[in-house]
């Protein structure tokens, strides 16, 4: 009888579980923007205001309004369901601060890799990281206003992409756009797993 009485008993709702994913890509390219447009928190952005002397270290390129710079690392939550929850954590974009990076990409399901196509160049140490830890990731074309736009086979041409990693658009101040990344990610998350 006993047995009965426990199986009887609720024990209310079981803890959800999380899935961490990581956005990266150069300085400037969007970071910070693509996780505050997704996020059902008020992004924890560790940043710092760029001084004369981070110009010459931190080149914002023709980002000439960008008076912020992430020194450590971006944080934002999506709940998808009762069951599942979303933590996002962006990349510092600067050199220096790529020490932090194995912390953050430790037990990611995957990543999202941004991409400013005025500098191109910034991406390719990126996706050579994630590529070394065989980490599942989407390359996404952040499209910044007034800037000039590039068909995407020719920046998967630019940037060597093999067919199968998704390369899409982006327009990381639009919380549509970012959910579109976040589920063709999930798609390349389950297409990496089952290729396996």
């Amino acid at each position: 009888m006993i047995l009965s009485e426990r199986s009887d008993r609720s024990f209310g709702p079981s803890t959800p579980s999380s899935v961490k994913i990581v956005i990266s890509g150069g300085f400037g390219v969007g970071k910070t923007t693509f996780i505050g447009a997704i996020s059902e928190i008020e992004p924890l952005a560790t940043e710092a205001a760029m001084t004369e002397v981070s110009m010459d270290v931190d080149d914002p390129g023709r980002r000439e309004d960008k008076t912020q710079t992430t020194v450590a690392l971006d944080f934002g939550r999506i709940t998808l369901d009762q069951s599942l929850i979303l933590y996002l954590f962006g990349t510092p974009g600067q050199d220096r601060f790529v020490f932090l990076w194995d912390d953050l990409v430790d037990g990611a399901l995957g990543a999202v890799i941004v991409v400013d196509t005025s500098r191109i160049d910034d991406c390719y140490p990126v996706l050579d990281y994630f590529e070394k830890k065989n980490t599942p990731f989407v390359v996404v074309v952040n499209r910044f206003e007034n800037e000039r736009r590039f068909a995407l086979a020719e920046v998967r041409e630019a940037l060597e992409l093999e067919d199968w990693i998704p390369l899409v658009e982006c327009d990381a101040r639009s919380r549509e756009s970012v959910r579109d990344v976040l589920v063709a990610l999930l798609e390349q998350v389950l297409f990496h797993r089952v290729a396996v």
